[in-house]
């Protein structure tokens, strides 16, 4: 399996695109920080400079119904974000 399950594209991540040279990534939640260094630049072709990591845990949520009480949960989410050298920049809108 990839490292990088695919970028975040928000309002908020193409700001920081824009003004300060960061992307984000959804990953692989067992994916560290190195591996998802060298896949960055193996896939887009840039040079990173820093790598930033969050771990979302999953929401677990509960209802009422006829049949009794139903559990369930959201999957558990790993987000990296990535400095890249002043001068790269990556496309994701470029069609390849």
């Amino acid at each position: 399996m990839s490292v990088l399950i695919k970028p975040i594209i928000t309002e908020k991540m193409t700001a920081d695109s824009e003004l300060f040279n960061r992307y984000g990534f959804y990953v692989d939640p067992s994916a560290n920080k190195l591996q998802i260094k060298e896949a960055v630049e193996a896939t887009y072709g840039v040079s990173v400079e820093k790598v930033r990591t969050m771990n979302y845990g999953p929401n677990r949520k509960s209802r009422y119904t006829k049949t009794g009480i139903q559990h369930g949960k959201t999957n558990a989410l790993k987000k990296a974000i990535v400095d890249v050298v002043e001068g790269d920049i990556i496309d994701f809108y470029s069609n390849l």
